[in-house]
């Protein structure tokens, strides 16, 4: 009978102690801690804001891309392209498209061979390289906060540790109540940089190497535009000299 009354006085562990504590921590943490974390939930709100806006650009150039290609192999002539390139207009190979389609244009007025095919070459690594740098932007700051994320969530360990050792010295005893806010502190801000840094770092990665596969595509077609366009040339008729002198004495 006594074993039943205490274990019926004895005290429940409180349900949601977890999380309750995680607030609790939050709530005991001093300016520094709080700066730190205020700032590392800004950089990956950032972050992930670039990251899902560049996943969703990416598809959408993949995707056009692969419609464009195919829509210019089916075509036999470039002035088809041209009026539909438009609606491809995520896909970076409509740029590269443009500029060699223009240069072919200024030399030749659309028919014939290219006088200078070294300036179509030009145009092509040009269109290709203003493209990169479109789906470059703002990839630099993934970079920035990959490399930075886990530092500013040292700092705030250090400070951590700090306050720590300070409460050692203010109690002058070696009590767990002592160098708990303290150790709180640099736990939460280490996870934080962390779980700032580790999604920027894959994203980056991730998005660089498409960018290179992206690169390869557009010098992979420009190489084909511009054999299509020698081999489009050389197919046409040449007009006879002989009537075209006559034409100029009359």
């Amino acid at each position: 009978m006594q074993e039943t009354a205490d274990q019926q006085a004895a005290p429940l562990p409180p349900t949601g102690a977890g999380g309750s504590a995680l607030l609790e921590m939050l709530h005991n943490s001093g300016p520094v801690a709080l700066a730190v974390l205020v700032l590392l939930t800004f950089a990956s709100v950032f972050s992930w804001a670039i990251i899902l806006a560049k996943w969703s650009s990416f598809r959408r150039a993949q995707t056009q891309s692969q419609r464009f290609v195919r829509a210019f192999r089916k075509s036999q002539r470039l002035s088809e392209i041209a009026t539909v390139a438009e609606q491809f207009k995520p896909s970076p190979l409509v740029i590269v498209f443009t500029e060699i389609n223009e240069e072919y244009q200024r030399q030749t007025g659309g028919r014939g061979l290219p006088r200078n095919p070294v300036a179509l070459e030009r145009a092509a690594q040009t269109a290709s390289s203003e493209a990169l740098t479109r789906m470059e932007s703002r990839l630099t700051w993934l970079a920035t906060i990959a490399a930075i994320a886990p530092f500013v969530g040292l700092f705030g360990t250090v400070m951590g540790i700090i306050d720590a050792f300070h409460g050692l010295g203010t109690q002058g005893a070696a009590t767990l109540r002592a160098v708990a806010p303290g150790i709180s502190e640099a736990l939460i801000t280490t996870a934080a940089g962390l779980v700032v840094a580790i999604p920027a770092v894959i994203g980056y990665n991730q998005f660089t190497a498409r960018l290179r596969e992206f690169g390869s595509r557009m010098d992979d077609f420009a190489r084909e535009l511009l054999s299509a366009i020698e081999n489009a040339a050389m197919s046409q008729p040449a007009a006879p000299q002989v009537e075209e002198r006559r034409v100029r004495q009359y």
